[in-house]
């Protein structure tokens, strides 16, 4: 069925906008079977770095790998890029806790990179962490009006989905992987939920002490502290870090992702979303369209959404940008990696 470019009007246009992308890793992105984000499992620590780079730079500069997947399916650091060439603006990357320092200019929180919550809290120091996003939510409102989060954390959907388990939602979560591994996403959420129940904890910044990553007290810390508008952008991993601003008594903005996200039969994106009470608003960039069977392959769901690619192209449609020059500067960008 056909859908516009956007499922629902834009309801503010920036003019001083910020995308800030946050980065972070967790110790689940190791095991075996998790996560798609990286050449091996050890080694996806290093993607929101590489992501980094190849947003910044237009190529990745510290390993040898293309910015695509072995079937040859762009990553959405690709998608990101364009949009950020597009608009002309400088993405604000904010280390939130990476196991390895960054390669680009970041604006670092001094947090540490998330553990495997099997063995321990994942995010002791998540308390802290909202309370740092927090002030530098409030320091970006006397520069912007509109503060667009994204992220990068490998593993990230299984931290998510163990969060919206603990605080009551039935989320099934979405995966970079065309087969989502959901017995093993399944085995570690139980365990955590099993874990939860017998220390007691109920409360949303302990839970995702217990069980989540780096990014989503950072991400709720910045909604709480920044008073002009805030999307969230992302899939399951910002309805995560939704339910825990809800839990919080905070306001719950916004949350943009890909068509490709809402469509994925392995997830139940949009039930999860109405239950938390987000009015989630979709981006259908029609890859399957544009001649490029990379970009084809998120019509089957490989990758489908990462390091905010859809609120990317959301902002550009913000600041004018119509569909046809939105596609066009993402095709222009892969290309160009050729």
């Amino acid at each position: 069925m056909y859908m516009a470019f956007l499922s629902d009007e834009i309801r503010y246009s920036p003019q001083r906008p910020v995308f800030a992308p946050i980065l972070a890793n967790t110790a689940l992105s190791k095991v075996p079977g998790i996560s798609g984000a990286g050449p091996s499992p050890d080694k996806t620590i290093y993607t929101p770095i590489l992501d980094a780079e190849l947003i910044v730079n237009g190529r990745i500069t510290s390993m040898p790998i293309r910015p695509d997947t072995p079937t040859g399916c762009p990553t959405p650091a690709t998608i990101t890029r364009a949009m950020m060439q597009l608009c002309n603006l400088v993405p604000f990357f904010i280390n939130a806790g990476l196991e390895h320092s960054p390669t680009v200019p970041t604006y670092d929180l001094y947090g540490s990179a998330g553990g495997d919550p099997r063995y321990g809290d994942a995010v002791p120091h998540a308390d802290a962490l909202f309370h740092k996003g927090y002030y530098l939510g409030t320091s970006l409102s006397t520069l912007s009006d509109m503060l667009v989060i994204g992220e990068c954390v490998p593993g990230g959907t299984t931290t998510a989905l163990c969060v919206l388990r603990a605080l009551g939602y039935p989320a099934r979560v979405s995966s970079s992987m065309v087969t989502n591994p959901h017995s093993q996403k399944e085995d570690i959420a139980d365990a955590m939920n099993r874990r939860l129940k017998d220390e007691g904890k109920t409360e949303p910044l302990d839970i995702v002490s217990a069980t989540g990553d780096p990014m989503i007290p950072v991400a709720c810390g910045m909604l709480k502290g920044f008073s002009g508008d805030v999307v969230l952008a992302g899939g399951t991993q910002m309805l995560a870090v939704a339910a825990v601003a809800r839990g919080l008594n905070l306001r719950v903005p916004r949350v943009v992702t890909t068509i490709y996200v809402r469509n994925d039969p392995s997830a139940n994106f949009a039930e999860i979303a109405e239950a938390i009470g987000v009015a989630p608003i979709y981006v259908d960039p029609e890859f399957g369209e544009l001649g490029h069977t990379g970009l084809a392959r998120y019509c089957i769901g490989e990758v489908k959404e990462g390091m905010g690619a859809g609120g990317a192209m959301y902002l550009a449609a913000a600041m004018d940008h119509s569909p046809s020059e939105i596609r066009a500067e993402i095709l222009r960008t892969i290309t160009a990696y050729s």
